[in-house]
């Protein structure tokens, strides 16, 4: 099932991103955030954007989320993704449905354009953004430090409306009654609510 996160939802994410934080170069953050520090980002990107969480059996094996790629005015159509799902079901499609739903939120929000900014090398991660009709935009050599070595960052964009003129974005609030619970079923044409 996927659904969006709640407040509830903070400690079991934390738990796998901490392992990302503390044995993966996904993230270039050194430390694990607290729950309190979590919970309020969570806060924060929920204002606006889709959090979402993939979960089998009371279990939440991945999540993802998009928020503002940049603070001025004009980049108020575009957005970065992040999506982060347990290492123990690693290729099950878990990440790339994720996203899948994330597409048909956003569109509905009116964002043009989702970026991801991937460590390289990562060839699981960019390939998985490739078969999902992400372009690679720029590399940026030696941009991060961790584990005692220089990584690279490549940026990645989907587009996911036409550049016509923009709508004014609509936050996620103004049309979440539409949804269904299992989000996954949007991913369904023929009943996705929210076309």
């Amino acid at each position: 099932m996927i659904r969006l996160a709640t407040k509830q939802d903070a400690a079991s994410i934390l738990a796998i991103y901490a392992e990302y934080v503390l044995h993966d170069s996904a993230t270039f953050e050194y430390e694990v955030p607290s729950l309190t520090e979590f919970e309020q980002r969570m806060e924060v990107i929920q204002q606006v954007y889709p959090y979402l969480v993939y979960e089998e059996e009371g279990n939440i094996l991945g999540y993802a989320y998009a928020h503002r790629y940049k603070e001025r005015a004009a980049y108020q159509w575009d957005v970065e993704l992040s999506v982060y799902v347990n290492k123990d079901v690693h290729g099950k499609g878990i990440g790339s449905m994720l996203y899948e739903v994330l597409f048909i939120l956003l569109k509905k929000q009116q964002v043009h354009h989702a970026y991801a900014c991937i460590t390289s090398p990562n060839p699981k991660s960019e390939r998985m953004h490739e078969r999902l009709g992400f372009q690679l935009v720029a590399r940026f050599p030696h941009t991060g430090y961790k584990f005692e070595k220089w990584l690279d960052v490549v940026w990645m964009d989907k587009e996911l409306l036409s550049p016509d003129v923009p709508q004014p974005i609509v936050p996620l609030a103004s049309f979440i009654e539409q949804l269904p619970k299992d989000l996954s079923e949007l991913l369904n044409k023929d009943s996705n609510p929210i076309k």
